[in-house]
């Protein structure tokens, strides 16, 4: 595969955005699929997803968020998005790659994969723009009660008076993440819960553009994405015959072992969406890209896209 690194203008006005695109060697391309990565990692650790699906012929892209990877430029913060409204800045920066994509492979199929905030991210972005896409592939995802979050949402206005936007919050941080290894035993690390791959958790540590703490802008942007996900009304503007392919791992404390998963199915089921797949992996993790049955995991994902395909050809 061929990999170009490139930028493109932020929604925010200000910022650039770094993003990757990944070609087949063999220039015949029957598919794109649009990578949203998650919290505190960037879209370049997909990298092995990338070869497994230009080698099926798909052209793969993605960008770093704001606040992520190489879009931070040099003397700026590490989760932190933008001053105004961020939550729909970044959904709008994964649809204008989108638009920028689709102007070079007009007419082909086109599917957006979206882990863990990605998930959140991707969740929103099919209630504002799902007819212009093929499919949505929700890994890492979850269920939220909406007691929880109003009252992260009390703490957060607490942390942001006290300290700003700009500043990070251990605070909400631990909330967030205290409880995620407790079903685990002899751990040996604070992210034991990304996966039972112990060598991608060491790698995740060791890299310094994974795992950072938001700041309170990053967890109000958060937050804000998982409120959308769940409103209501932004379920009913999704497209009813948009395909949905939801996976993760049983032992996946975000998706709350499985049982948030299932709640969030149900979401899209009494929202009226006709074609749902359900791909629970079990005692796999969080990350499950990265997971010991990694290839397993992407075979589901290439046998699920080829049978979108097939409608199309």
């Amino acid at each position: 595969m061929k990999k170009e690194e490139f930028y493109f203008d932020s929604r925010d006005n200000v910022s650039k955005i770094h993003a990757v695109r990944w070609t087949p060697d063999s220039g015949n391309v029957v598919a794109v699929v649009q990578i949203v990565h998650g919290m505190a990692e960037y879209v370049e650790r997909y990298e092995e997803l990338a070869k497994f699906l230009t080698d099926r012929n798909m052209v793969v892209t993605g960008e770093d968020h704001l606040g992520h990877g190489k879009t931070v430029p040099e003397g700026g913060i590490q989760g932190y998005f933008c001053e105004q409204d961020p939550a729909t800045v970044v959904v709008r920066d994964v649809h204008r790659l989108k638009k920028m994509t689709q102007e070079l492979y007009p007419g082909v199929p086109y599917f957006i994969l979206g882990h863990s905030m990605g998930s959140f991210i991707l969740r929103n972005y099919i209630s504002r723009y799902g007819t212009g896409i093929d499919g949505a592939l929700l890994l890492g995802s979850g269920f939220q009660p909406g007691a929880n979050l109003f009252f992260a949402k009390l703490v957060l206005g607490a942390e942001m008076l006290c300290k700003g936007p700009k500043k990070v919050s251990t605070v909400l941080n631990k909330m967030a993440f205290g409880k995620y290894n407790k079903r685990l035993e002899e751990l040996k690390t604070a992210y034991d819960w990304l996966s039972r791959n112990e060598e991608n958790v060491a790698a995740y540590i060791a890299d310094e553009n994974c795992g950072f703490i938001f700041t309170t802008n990053g967890f109000k942007t958060l937050f804000a994405l998982i409120a959308g996900a769940h409103d209501k009304e932004n379920l009913e503007k999704i497209p009813k015959e948009l395909p949905l392919y939801i996976a993760s791992g049983d032992m996946d404390p975000v998706g709350d072992y499985g049982t948030g998963v299932k709640k969030v199915y149900q979401l899209y089921e009494e929202a009226g969406i006709k074609d749902i797949t359900l791909q629970l992996y079990p005692e796999d993790r969080h990350e499950i890209l990265n997971e010991s049955d990694k290839e397993k995991v992407m075979a589901d994902i290439g046998e699920w896209l080829a049978k979108q395909l097939a409608f199309h050809s």
